[in-house]
């Protein structure tokens, strides 16, 4: 009786732990996954910045950001591929600043010209 016990307890914990570990597995930094793209401008235990630049046609690695404030250095035209599949569009002028929740994202530059951007990623959770 015991030995099934212990192992009903160690299927149900692979029930809990194995989706949480392909969750952490698949969110990844974005200046671990793709430094070539995304440059840490400052840190602190608040914030972090990011200048990001995708030439013309590239694209990057899928990641994830938690909530951020992005400023455009110029005209943005992105296709972010999503984890499920899906892609949704991400456009930013240059001036233009955009409050974003957490996301999971594969960018992948529309335009015929390097995009620009400096992402304020806020460490505290607040968006």
């Amino acid at each position: 009786m015991k030995l099934r016990l212990e192992k009903l307890v160690l299927f149900l914990s692979m029930l809990v732990l194995v989706p949480c570990s392909y969750t952490i597995a698949n969110a990844q930094d974005a200046v671990a996954v793709d430094p070539r793209h995304h440059k840490i401008e400052f840190e602190n235990d608040h914030v972090r910045v990011l200048r990001i630049t995708f030439e013309p046609g590239s694209s990057s690695q899928m990641h994830s950001h938690p909530c951020v404030v992005a400023i455009g250095l110029n005209e943005s035209r992105l296709i972010f591929h999503l984890p499920d599949g899906g892609t949704r569009p991400a456009n930013l002028k240059h001036g233009q600043v955009v409050v974003a929740k957490p996301t999971t994202h594969n960018p992948e530059n529309q335009t015929a010209v390097a995009s620009e951007v400096i992402l304020v990623e806020l460490k505290d959770g607040g968006c």
